[in-house]
C-alpha cells in the first residue's frame, strides 16, 4: 500500500469512523495515546471498540516505550492517535525517536489516523490549545503532510475565527479543517476522500480568502 493518512476532526473511536480504520488498513491496531498522557480511559475505550474484532495493542510511553516500540509499530496495520496535547506528544515521541518511527510506518504503507491532535500532529502546523485554553498555533508538527490543520471546525465556538483569522493574517499556512465526526483521507500527499458520519458535517480548504467546503461521503 503506498502512503496514507486518515485525518479525523474530533473524537472518534466506537464510531462508523472504526469500521473504516479496519477497512482501509486491516485488523492489527496500535494506539497511542501519548497525546492523553497514557490515559486509563483512552485505553479502555480503544480495546472496546478494537479489542473484540481486530489485533489490538497499544503503546505507553510512561514511565518509558517498551523496547520491541520500533518493531512493533513497523509490524502493525494501523497506527491510531488520540486526542490531546499535540505539542506534548510531539516532544515525548521526538525524545524517545518514535517521530521517526511513524514516518517508516507512513512510508511502508502502515496506515496512520487519529482524532484531534492525532489530526493534526501529521501536518506542518495546526491551531491548537496544547499551550493553554486560548488556541494558538503550533509550527512544529511532523510534516508528512504540507500546510496547516485544524480539528474541530464546527465542535469548539472558538476553533472555525481562530484558526480562519490565522490563516488569513498569514500565521499560519493554509490548510484543512475539518468538523468533529469528520475524516479526511490522505494518499500521498493529496486528499482522496472527505467522510463524516453525520448528515452535514464536512472539511474545509481553509485560505486568506476563507473557508471552502469539501464534498464528503456520508458513511
Amino acid at each position: 500500500m503506498g502512503r496514507r493518512i486518515l485525518a479525523i476532526g474530533g473524537y472518534a473511536l466506537g464510531s462508523k469512523l472504526d469500521d473504516l480504520v479496519l477497512e482501509l488498513g486491516g485488523p492489527k491496531v496500535l494506539f497511542v495515546p501519548t497525546a492523553a498522557a497514557d490515559d486509563d480511559s483512552a485505553v479502555v475505550a480503544f480495546y472496546d471498540s478494537f479489542g473484540a474484532r481486530a489485533e489490538a495493542s497499544h503503546a505507553a510511553f510512561f514511565p518509558w516505550p517498551r523496547e520491541d516500540l520500533r518493531e512493533h509499530a513497523l509490524s502493525r496495520d494501523v497506527i491510531y492517535v488520540s486526542g490531546g496535547n499535540t505539542a506534548n506528544a510531539l516532544a515525548i515521541w521526538r525524545t524517545h525517536g518514535f517521530d521517526r518511527v511513524l514516518r517508516e510506518a507512513w512510508e511502508a504503507g502502515v496506515l496512520l489516523t487519529g482524532w484531534s491532535a492525532g489530526m493534526i500532529c501529521w501536518f506542518e502546523s495546526a491551531v491548537t490549545d496544547s499551550f493553554g485554553p486560548e488556541l494558538a498555533p503550533l509550527h512544529d508538527g511532523l510534516g508528512f503532510l504540507a500546510g496547516s490543520a485544524c480539528p474541530h471546525f464546527d465542535g469548539e465556538a472558538r476553533r472555525r475565527p481562530v484558526y480562519t483569522g490565522l490563516v488569513h493574517d498569514g500565521v499560519l499556512p493554509p490548510g484543512l479543517a475539518a468538523d468533529d465526526r469528520v475524516g479526511i483521507l490522505f494518499e500521498g500527499d493529496e486528499v482522496a476522500e472527505v467522510v463524516s458520519y453525520r448528515d452535514g458535517a464536512t472539511a474545509y480548504r481553509v485560505t486568506a480568502e476563507g473557508a471552502e467546503p469539501l464534498p464528503a461521503r456520508l458513511l
